[in-house]
């Protein structure tokens, strides 16, 4: 409970004050004077250099969202069957190039705002080391080639797959800019990952898997709001969404999102139906992990307000990760019944 209090007077104190002062502002660095598109690159460096500012720009470390494509195979207990890993795995980069697809978009789309921004002006694109027009030619490139590997795999799969990237669309270039809809579309993208991962195995997927896939996208979502509002004085100058939001209205959202997440894992864990089905009575220990997940997740938006994403920010973290990683592992014991003789 002290930890819970301590984050809430974290959130509290950012909301009466979200704006560094004295010497706190001082160090902040200063936000990169606007640039045209037809400015030359603040800084310059070989084909190397311009190399890894294309890999950066597609953001490699964000593909670990994509794991929700593999959710299905995972908990219908199918994660030996080689017939389904396949599809699935191929689901996978599918949804990864896809992905990197929406980010070079969105940074394309997002271009002024990045440069206005005191983190993100330095992405590849703001800051001029990967240039407009090839970022753009990248960009066609990877829908290309994504799409067309998702019609090979399945027209269903092919047919979600589109679908998530209309709704990237429509929230790059509008929905964005509408407060608590862009959250929403958000969580929408991880609830077609899941669904595409179905289709790819031909796997049923339990609508409790949907509900907590939605609400802990929601729950990330809200964070990532909060902690961009608390990032600087003038938010629709950063995100056109973040006007209409305010720091007591996502600190709710956030109480609510996290609390339901919790909750229906629980239930789902607790289910006679998924009892029967793991032959196990024993999923509602993992509940621990989910908990310190979402409090953990609360503490890297209310404590690290320099970071550039409380969403990146918790894959680096060496708590939040240990934390996912027994969990994964305590879960896969009990989903596949291993025992201490039978692990290697």
């Amino acid at each position: 409970m002290s930890e819970l209090q301590g984050i809430k007077e974290a959130l509290s104190h950012q909301e009466s004050d979200p704006v560094p002062s004295g010497v706190e502002a001082a160090e902040a660095p200063n936000p990169a004077p606007p640039l045209i598109l037809s400015d030359p690159p603040p800084m310059s460096g070989g084909a190397l250099w311009r190399l890894t500012g294309f890999v950066k720009t597609m953001r490699p470390h964000q593909w670990v969202k994509n794991i929700f494509v593999l959710a299905p195979v995972f908990f219908a207990k199918d994660v030996f069957r080689l017939d389904l890993l396949i599809p699935a795995f191929s689901a996978f980069a599918v949804f990864c190039l896809l992905a990197s697809a929406v980010y070079t978009m969105n940074d394309l789309v997002d271009v002024e705002a990045d440069r206005a921004h005191p983190v993100k002006r330095f992405r590849p694109i703001a800051s001029g080391r990967v240039p407009w027009g090839a970022a753009r030619v990248m960009a066609v490139a990877l829908v290309v080639v994504s799409l067309g590997g998702a019609v090979v795999l399945s027209l269903p799969f092919a047919a979600v797959a589109a679908s998530y990237f209309a709704l990237n669309m429509a929230y790059s270039f509008k929905l964005k800019k509408v407060a608590y809809v862009d959250v929403s579309c958000i969580a929408a993208g991880f609830v077609l990952r899941v669904v595409a991962g179905g289709f790819a195995a031909k796997i049923h997927v339990s609508w409790y898997l949907l509900a907590c896939t939605a609400l802990l996208a929601l729950f990330l979502g809200f964070g990532k709001r909060r902690h961009e509002l608390a990032q600087t004085a003038n938010p629709a100058k950063q995100r056109a969404a973040l006007e209409a939001y305010s720091p007591r209205a996502l600190t709710i959202a956030l109480a609510l999102t996290g609390t339901a997440t919790i909750a229906t894992y629980v239930a789902y864990t607790l289910d006679p139906a998924t009892r029967a089905f793991f032959k196990s009575d024993w999923l509602w220990a993992t509940t621990p992990f989910t908990v310190l997940g979402v409090v953990r997740f609360l503490q890297l938006v209310a404590r690290r307000p320099k970071a550039e994403s409380p969403t990146q920010e918790m894959l680096r973290d060496g708590l939040f990760v240990f934390n996912i990683v027994v969990w994964a592992v305590v879960v896969f014991a009990i989903v596949y019944r291993l025992r201490p003789a039978e692990l290697p």
